[in-house]
């Protein structure tokens, strides 16, 4: 690229899209690391519900069990059955599992969501590399890369929380992605994902952001289980997930990646008027 001096605005255009794995990329709905959490707190005699697996998808997987132990009726729960709230042993207990789970189950969640092999060819036509992030570490992403790069889908860099000093939201994942793509400034990127998190690390970052609404955890559901919603329930569920986005800070709100390829058109036209993700960020 062009060697870009920071004395001016940035005008143009987008150079890289880093994108979230499950629910973004792969696993519509998000599947596969919900029905581990919900497992390992059943193994320590704990019931958990979907919702509150889901609440905090996006973090690294550790700080995703700790979030769980930390939420009031998990804690009674917990509570209820060993006699104490949980603290932190039981969260290394507990994030060991999670960790052996998914490294054996990430291999039958990595299929591609419908759309994600062509946008990604879009992309590139448009002239951008492909990053991605995940709360998953990289002997987890060693099981889940390979296969879904089997059907279709290979970012040029991958960054895992494992590989940096924190996960979401912090901004290091997308700062590494940078690097390895050696794309720069970071208005020059767009950060894609499906969780709040995803959108609040894109920001951290100075990155514009799309959040997906259909294919992630915030609906939550598999393809056939959103196709055979009734289409009103379908748009009330959607349009909540986008209104919670919308208040998290994202810039644009897609179903799905699909729908991203236009986005970019979009985008490159604000940085062409000397637009910025954060319009109070110094020149």
């Amino acid at each position: 690229m062009d060697i870009f001096i920071r004395n001016k605005p940035y005008c143009g255009p987008v150079r890289a899209a880093v994108l979230d794995w499950a629910g973004t990329a792969v696993d519509f709905g998000c599947l596969g690391p919900t029905a581990v959490f919900i497992e390992v707190f059943k193994r320590h005699g704990v019931a958990v519900t979907l919702a509150e697996a889901r609440q905090p998808m996006g973090l690294m997987k550790k700080d995703h069990v700790r979030a769980m132990c930390r939420m009031a009726s998990v804690a009674a729960r917990w509570a209820g059955v060993h006699g104490r709230n949980p603290d932190e042993s039981d969260v290394d207990i507990m994030y060991q599992e999670t960790e052996r789970l998914l490294v054996q189950s990430l291999i039958h969640h990595a299929r591609p969501v419908p759309g994600c092999v062509e946008a990604v060819a879009e992309f590139k036509r448009q002239g951008l590399k492909i990053g991605a992030c995940t709360g998953y570490t990289r002997d987890m992403l060693n099981v889940l890369a390979p296969e879904s790069a089997r059907h279709g889908y290979a970012p040029d860099a991958s960054v895992c929380s494992s590989d940096v000093p924190a996960g979401r939201p912090h901004p290091y994942m997308c700062y590494l992605n940078a690097i390895e793509l050696q794309v720069y400034p970071m208005e020059a990127m767009v950060k894609i994902g499906d969780t709040v998190a995803d959108i609040q690390e894109g920001l951290n970052a100075g990155m514009w952001t799309i959040g997906l609404t259909k294919s992630g955890n915030e609906l939550g559901l598999s393809e056939g289980e959103a196709a055979a919603l009734p289409a009103d329930e379908l748009r009330s569920r959607l349009a909540a997930i986008e209104a919670r986005f919308r208040e998290a800070g994202a810039h644009y709100v897609a179903e799905g990646i699909w729908n991203c390829p236009s986005i970019i058109a979009d985008i490159n036209e604000a940085l062409t008027r000397g637009e910025r993700p954060l319009a109070c960020a110094p020149l």
